[in-house]
């Protein structure tokens, strides 16, 4: 099971795939993720042990200098969050449906950790800039006021950085809605 993650997000392909090569070779890493993403950006997710992610974060960031936008180090990271991020998850019930928007993509992961962590919530996905100018969101799912306890949490921390660019919560959002998120 996955604990830890690390997250560099940079403004170049090239430097990217660099980077990506330069992390993998610093420490015991697992590549999850390392691929462009819109508008030219590109991402690399990895997972491991708390220490060797530190590592190969910093590594990534002494190789990516200017071309780094953003990183993360996300230790004990709630079971659901990489089924989301892959766009993996079983959601079963239609219930209330909560959207947190951002310009960043480290900013959403973190966000859907903390929001996945505040209340019982089903997290149904984690998109993260495919097609999307570069943003990230997050969608999920529960009871009102779960969802709504969720989405306060997520979207605290894309205010504390400036990169919350919106939130709902959707009481009783239509099965139809509901089926095309899924």
């Amino acid at each position: 099971m996955i604990r830890t993650i690390g997250l560099i997000e940079l403004n170049s392909i090239a430097k990217g795939i660099e980077v990506a090569d330069a992390i993998i070779k610093a420490a015991s890493v697992e590549l999850l993720k390392s691929h462009s993403i819109c508008p030219g950006k590109y991402i690399v997710l990895i997972s491991g042990d708390v220490g060797d992610v530190k590592t190969a974060i910093e590594v990534g960031k002494e190789v990516g200098r200017a071309f780094v936008l953003d990183t993360l180090v996300l230790p004990s990271i709630h079971p659901q969050l990489i089924n989301a991020i892959n766009s993996a998850t079983n959601i079963s019930k239609v219930n209330a449906l909560g959207v947190l928007e951002f310009f960043s993509i480290a900013t959403c992961i973190v966000a859907a950790d903390e929001a996945a962590k505040a209340a019982s919530v089903d997290l149904i996905e984690v998109r993260l800039g495919y097609g999307i100018g570069g943003k990230a969101f997050i969608t999920l799912t529960g009871d009102v006021s779960g969802v709504t306890e969720a989405i306060e949490a997520g979207a605290r921390v894309g205010g504390d950085n400036g990169m919350l660019v919106n939130k709902v919560v959707i009481p009783s959002p239509r099965k139809e809605l509901f089926d095309k998120l899924l």
